[in-house]
């Protein structure tokens, strides 16, 4: 074998060898039905109110390979303007649900606001790539709900919704922790959907108010199909 005839073939070698090492682009499970956004629109809290959000999670998981199934973003909004509230339970279907590795966070609506797996392992973006936590720089673990523990919509007059996913400037969003930890000040740091509101120099909703207290405006998204 000649010395062209060698390099020739370990070149391809070497091709076929990168091939199969390389990871892939699109969803590791061709099942996955949650993801946590691997990225915000860019807006703070303003998403486009829940129509914007959704629309933000059936991008991502088209990108991803997954774009064949109905997506929604798991978040409530409140009551006002003469429309009612509307609960992030009610709005992602039956379930089960699971990670773009195959693991079932929660097989139905009751079990994920109870004994979910949902965790700083499990949280994965639709990359399935793991989301910076507590303790991880920078830190990206709040997540925007809206929600109550079990996943209704807040009641009264304090927003907890940014205007109802509307504003980038005054308000405040109830945040969740994707790896159930925090300071140990904050009594509901293992809260996945509700451990404690945005707050911030700039009135609470915008981009770099959600960064200052952890998060990213990232968003928890559910197949409802």
């Amino acid at each position: 074998m000649t010395r062209i005839e060698i390099s020739v073939t370990m070149s391809g070698l070497a091709l076929a060898m990168a091939f199969f090492a390389a990871p892939s682009a699109l969803a590791q499970s061709p099942d996955m039905t949650f993801f946590v956004t691997s990225s915000g629109p860019g807006k703070g809290a303003d998403l486009g109110g829940l129509s914007g959000a959704d629309a933000h999670c059936q991008k991502l998981a088209q990108a991803a390979g997954a774009g064949t199934k109905t997506w929604h973003a798991y978040l409530s909004t409140q009551a006002a303007d003469g429309k009612p509230a509307v609960n992030a339970r009610d709005r992602i279907g039956r379930g089960p649900w699971q990670n773009a590795k195959g693991v079932v966070i929660a097989k139905d609506v009751a079990e994920l606001h109870s004994a979910n797996k949902i965790n700083k392992d499990n949280s994965l973006t639709e990359k399935g790539e793991v989301v910076n936590g507590y303790g991880d720089q920078p830190n990206r673990h709040d997540i925007l709900t809206g929600s109550q523990p079990d996943g209704t919509a807040f009641a009264g007059a304090d927003d907890r919704t940014c205007k109802n996913w509307t504003s980038s400037t005054q308000g405040a969003a109830m945040l969740g922790h994707s790896d159930l930890n925090g300071p140990a000040s904050n009594p509901t740091a293992k809260s996945w959907n509700a451990a404690h509101p945005s707050r911030g120099p700039d009135g609470g909703c915008s981009q770099a108010d959600l960064k200052s207290t952890g998060g990213d405006g990232l968003l928890y998204c559910f197949a409802v199909n």
